[in-house]
């Protein structure tokens, strides 16, 4: 198996950061050396296959997106990335694993909906995956498969409070699942919205004839994400269930978070680069001479942007930095505008969910960095290894140490990122949710298993790169 030394960086872990470099043997990390390259006495650089020249730059566990759609089904159409397409653009931004959810619809068989998303993604992927199951349907079958997803590598699965008719769970199916989960270990993850609620809130916009995009937002109140939060937290506590929220966007849900935790409670939460970044006032103001006022369905997503003018981006960076909130996962589900977000054009109800971006994590959670939001550690610590420890890869994935999968970046921090300008983005999207953002930093090297998959502005990958991860239980279980 070929050799690499990448030489002269320093190196980031969730801890700390020095200069050191970094030998991987074959797949896998081999030693991390004080700088200089030298192993009982061989000049490493004389001896490896090959060096990557890191001096001056950042070398980084590889970014696992533990929250990502591929080819999804939605609003009578489906995410336009598939697993190829989504994982290649991933490696672009310097994302090495992701997590993605396979999905049981109403009537179907749990173990049926994962096996699916096994043929969707089998050979296709440019980095390494694995699964959370979405159940859509509680009932007692489903509840006997659940026990054994771990089994399957598969430690967590989401329930929806929102999408009455589609995925949603009502309170005693929340409850029986979670009695699952506290048996068996299994993490929760709650998309919490008040559906039935946003539903009636979502008929008296369009009877007022009240249909842009922007009205989305109007509808899912932050309201409602406050109240499904407490009531899946109460739930939670009740039977004793790990419960990680996901795509938190109001800073009111974030308190009921930070509530609980302080009690002790088990319970987790991630939000998203969208949230940090975006606000509801892009909808608002959003228009252009081929969308007019619809161009606003770029930015629909649920949870939605919530306004600037309340702080809820500013509580959120403040979240990230004190722990209330955990992770930054993408939620990366995309649609194109034409032939997708489009179907939405004279109501707001119909425009499909979701945002693209997992290109582009990394880089905006680093510019979070130079803006003085995170520290250095904390990025890749929301970014990588958390997101290894939470859903049951660490030692593997998300830390740079002898033993671990040679995943890894080198972030190039005087390096310059140009997001969406003139489609210059990867992922299989007509438009770009962050056209115009400039990034002070740069993903120069990316390693997957010690294959170089980008590097110098090329993509040298291809289809089928990435393998199937079974993960274990979460190291957050109490």
């Amino acid at each position: 198996m070929p050799t690499t030394l990448i030489t002269g960086g320093t190196v980031v872990s969730a801890t700390g950061a020095s200069a050191a470099d970094v030998l991987v043997d074959g797949e896998t990390i081999r030693a991390v050396l004080e700088p200089g390259s030298a192993l009982l006495g061989v000049d490493l650089a004389r001896s490896v296959d090959r060096v990557i020249d890191a001096g001056g730059k950042y070398v980084i566990p590889g970014g696992i997106d533990a929250h990502t759609h591929m080819e999804l089904p939605f609003g009578g159409t489906a995410a336009s990335d598939t697993f190829e397409t989504g994982t290649r653009a991933a490696a672009w931004g310097g994302t090495t694993t992701i997590i993605d959810f396979a999905v049981q619809t109403h009537g179907q068989r749990v173990e049926d909906g994962l096996a699916a998303w096994h043929d969707k993604a089998a050979g296709t992927c440019a980095i390494d995956y694995g699964f959370h199951q979405i159940v859509g349907d509680v009932n007692e079958a489903s509840l006997a498969a659940l026990r054994g997803l771990a089994d399957e590598g598969v430690s967590s699965y989401k329930l929806f409070m929102a999408y009455p008719g589609v995925f949603y769970s009502d309170d005693a199916q929340i409850l029986q699942a979670m009695q699952v989960a506290a048996d068996t270990g299994l993490m929760t993850m709650m998309h919490a919205e008040n559906g039935p609620a946003i539903d009636v809130l979502v008929r008296q916009l369009l009877a007022e004839g009240k249909t842009d995009p922007y009205f989305h937002g109007v509808a899912r109140a932050w309201q409602m994400e406050e109240e499904a939060t407490h009531r899946a937290i109460m739930l939670a506590h009740l039977t004793g269930a790990p419960l990680y929220v996901v795509h938190v966007s109001a800073k009111q849900a974030v308190a009921q978070l930070a509530a609980a935790r302080d009690r002790g409670q088990n319970v987790f939460g991630e939000t998203c680069p969208q949230y940090l970044y975006l606000s509801l006032e892009e909808q608002l103001g959003a228009s252009s001479e081929e969308w007019g006022s619809f161009e606003g369905a770029k930015w629909v997503c649920s949870t939605p942007l919530r306004s600037k003018q309340e702080h809820h981006q500013d509580e959120l960076w403040q979240a990230l930095r004190t722990n209330d909130l955990q992770m930054v996962s993408t939620d990366h589900c995309p649609f194109c505008m034409k032939d997708q977000k489009e179907l939405g054009r004279g109501d707001f109800s119909k425009i499909p969910n979701g945002i693209g971006g997992v290109e582009h994590r990394m880089d905006l959670l680093y510019q979070g960095v130079v803006d003085g939001r995170i520290s250095l550690e904390r990025w890749v610590e929301i970014t990588a290894t958390t997101s290894a420890r939470m859903f049951g890869l660490y030692g593997r994935k998300g830390v740079i140490q002898p033993g671990a999968d040679a995943d890894i970046v080198v972030y190039d921090p005087a390096g310059r990122t140009s997001i969406g300008v003139g489609k210059a983005h990867h992922m299989n999207m007509d438009h770009s949710a962050w056209e115009g953002f400039e990034i002070d930093g740069h993903v120069d090297t990316v390693m997957s298993r010690g294959r170089v998959i980008v590097d110098g502005g090329e993509y040298r990958g291809r289809p089928g790169d990435g393998s199937f991860v079974k993960r274990g239980l979460s190291q957050y279980l109490l």
